[in-house]
């Protein structure tokens, strides 16, 4: 097929006029039955490097995408054009999945999206020998690399089917961001005789700032005096990206506390909730969205605005992919990076070392399999690891061949393969030390005086010769941030008015959602709160109590209650006792000492996932005389919320018992492990 034979397809299928020269060269080769790793800036159009050759092949191209946001709006789309186009993911009943997959058997689907985790479903692989497949796909390839910032242990299966594959069957891999030791991974794993296209990575619409700054209160003061008015000067939309769930929720209320129309966004919404958002984001609902990296990925909106961190990402990879989602349109988009240089290094350094555990966690879980067949969840709890820790360590232990996955009935189990080779840290090592370096990196940004664009693109590979004048270190002007009083005063009002809502209801529990009277990370409550318990300087201060009364009338003032319980202690003395009798005091509410342990528990702080957590708490409470709870109404209260497994405990021990209501109230909520 020639390029003119082609564009009059396109004309008639996509309703465009012309391919881009890089566009036509990928589909060219595609069309030849090659494998082509295309990296191309974000907006350039690599969909349709794919999309294009799929209406042209008989059979059914398969697409791995890790983005079910990007799944639904491009399915959307292909449909509208008349194109044969569904995807399978977790999202989607087991049903709905299965007739997909018999459709796509039966030849019924010309283009089929599907999660990189399918290659570990039996169902799913031997549906793919059943099915006409023309191409494979692998979008977001920089997940396949262990040194890609996104890497996946899912994605490497795809490489196991590609395998697989008749020579001539093309393979298509793309990515907005791969330095040269990623674009040489892929090209390893893809296979021989790849042909790689590297575009140019530069973004002249892109206006580059980096604000420095001293505290949070500064990030949240310039946005509250800015962000409306950045809006309204660049006519649009645009999303601001904060570094944990817990953030994206205490900058909405701010934003909503100053009347700015915003939304939150991140990975714990339901389904419903993540596709109304999206709507309304295409659809300039909001002048901000405040989001976790969940958001933006995928969603072909080419007319944001505006793109704000107000956390330093784990690298320039990290950094170029996520601002990427601005201005596609060519059309002028701002991006404004926060930095506090005494506080904003953390969180990454958190990120990396959760990405990649240490050997040491690596050998906890060798030495717990050696001693016999376990599933996950009991690994988990032997070795005090994260979920998500656990499954990295899992997928590399397989892969360096010392640990097997066994069926036992429909159980899946790990056990420990003798005579196999001694763990292999050389890889693990490397990898954790590109990382850190990946940050240094990320902080060299922050601190250069030179353009910012060419220091991103020749990151990232793209060594052009071009003069980049698009940053607060060229033309642009340096943005400061001025604390005026009267902003102090607003923040400091919103602080003692936003109260955080303890999401504790379960099913069979009579206990609801409750409420805490900050965040301990706020500074003057999490210092206070940590003076009393770890340096022993007295009872709680008397603003932590006027703050929970607030916290308790704003919410629960037109309840009555019957009793006031507390917590019984670990390590804290009678702080926690003598805050709930000055609570009693104030409330004029009957207070009870009858709740206590039964046995003595641990701090769970110490305590790294829910499973050991649940369990340190699990059936450790009494009441001493039960029948006083039958039917009553009670006010629990502990100073600090962090899993929130205790208080789900007692709730449920107290419904057993026979309260009617419990409302948990404590004085300060953990971020916990909400992250994306």
């Amino acid at each position: 097929m020639t390029r003119q034979e082609a564009e009059i397809l396109l004309k008639r299928i996509f309703k465009l006029p012309t391919f881009y020269d890089e566009q036509w060269q990928t589909i060219e080769h595609i069309l030849n039955g090659e494998r082509v790793l295309l990296i191309e800036k974000t907006g350039f159009g690599k969909s349709l490097c794919f999309q294009f050759p799929a209406t042209v092949f008989k059979g059914t191209t398969v697409i791995f995408s890790p983005l079910i946001a990007l799944m639904r709006d491009q399915i959307k789309k292909l449909q509208s054009l008349g194109i044969a186009a569904k995807c399978i993911n977790s999202e989607q009943s087991i049903e709905e999945n299965a007739q997909i997959i018999s459709d796509a058997k039966s030849g019924k689907i010309k283009i089929l999206y599907i999660a990189p985790e399918r290659q570990e479903n039996s169902e799913w692989i031997e549906a793919t020998q059943q099915m006409d497949l023309s191409m494979i796909v692998v979008d977001e390839a920089h997940c396949i690399s262990v040194w890609g910032h996104d890497f996946r242990p899912s994605f490497q299966r795809i490489i196991n089917l590609v395998k697989l594959l008749p020579k001539g069957m093309p393979v298509l891999a793309t990515t907005a961001t791969a330095t040269k030791r990623v674009e040489n991974d892929i090209a390893a794993q893809i296979g021989e005789g790849i042909t790689i296209i590297r575009g140019n990575l530069l973004r002249n619409n892109f206006k580059l700032f980096v604000v420095k700054v001293n505290s949070e209160d500064e990030k949240l003061i310039w946005l509250g005096k800015n962000i409306e008015k950045l809006s309204d000067r660049t006519g649009g939309t645009g999303i601001l990206y904060t570094g944990t769930r817990v953030d994206t929720e205490i900058y909405s209320k701010w934003f909503n506390y100053l009347n700015i129309s915003s939304t939150s966004y991140n990975a714990g919404l339901d389904t419903d909730s993540r596709v109304a958002i999206e709507n309304g984001l295409m659809s300039n609902q909001w002048k901000c969205i405040i989001s976790t990296n969940a958001l933006g990925m995928g969603i072909d909106k080419s007319d944001i605005r505006f793109i704000i961190h107000t956390q330093i990402p784990q690298s320039p990879i990290h950094y170029y992919q996520e601002i990427g989602r601005a201005g596609r349109d060519g059309k002028p988009a701002y991006i404004i990076l926060f930095y506090n240089p005494n506080e904003d290094r953390k969180l990454p350094e958190a990120f990396i070392e959760g990405g990649r555990p240490t050997i040491r966690k690596y050998e906890k879980v060798i030495n717990v399999v050696k001693t016999g067949l376990f599933g996950e969840r009991e690994i988990i709890k032997q070795t005090n690891l994260k979920s998500n820790e656990f499954r990295v360590i899992k997928a590399d232990l397989i892969e360096q061949k010392i640990v097997r996955e066994s069926i036992y009935g429909k159980t899946k189990k790990y056990e420990f393969i003798p005579d196999s080779q001694a763990l292999n840290t050389k890889t693990f090592e490397e990898l954790r030390a590109a990382k850190i370096a990946d940050l240094e990196k990320m902080i060299e940004y922050v601190e250069t005086d030179d353009s910012r664009m060419k220091f991103l693109c020749d990151y990232l590979g793209d060594n052009s010769n071009h003069i980049f004048t698009n940053c607060d270190n060229t033309s642009e002007k340096k943005i400061q941030v001025v604390v005026t009083e009267e902003w102090s005063e607003k923040l400091q009002d919103f602080r003692e008015n936003y109260f955080p809502e303890l999401v504790v209801e379960t099913r069979g529990s009579n206990m609801v959602n409750g409420v805490a009277a900050s965040y301990y990370g706020v500074s003057n409550v999490g210092n206070a709160i940590h003076r009393s318990k770890y340096e022993k300087c007295g009872d709680f201060p008397d603003f932590l109590l006027k703050l929970a009364l607030k916290a308790f009338r704003k919410n629960f003032d037109n309840e009555l209650f019957d009793l006031i319980l507390y917590v019984p202690p670990t390590k804290s003395g009678n702080l926690v006792k003598n805050f709930a009798e000055k609570l009693s005091n104030f409330l004029k509410i009957p207070i009870s000492h009858g709740l206590q342990k039964t046995r003595e528990t641990s701090e769970q702080k110490i305590f790294e996932n829910t499973y050991n957590k649940s369990e340190n708490v699990k059936d450790a409470f009494i009441y001493t005389k039960p029948n006083d709870i039958v039917g009553k109404k009670i006010l629990l209260f502990d100073d600090i919320c962090d899993s929130k497994a205790t208080i789900k405990e007692i709730g449920k021990y107290l419904t057993n018992l026979g309260a009617e209501k419990i409302v948990p109230i404590v004085i300060a909520k953990t971020v916990g492990g909400d992250i994306v």
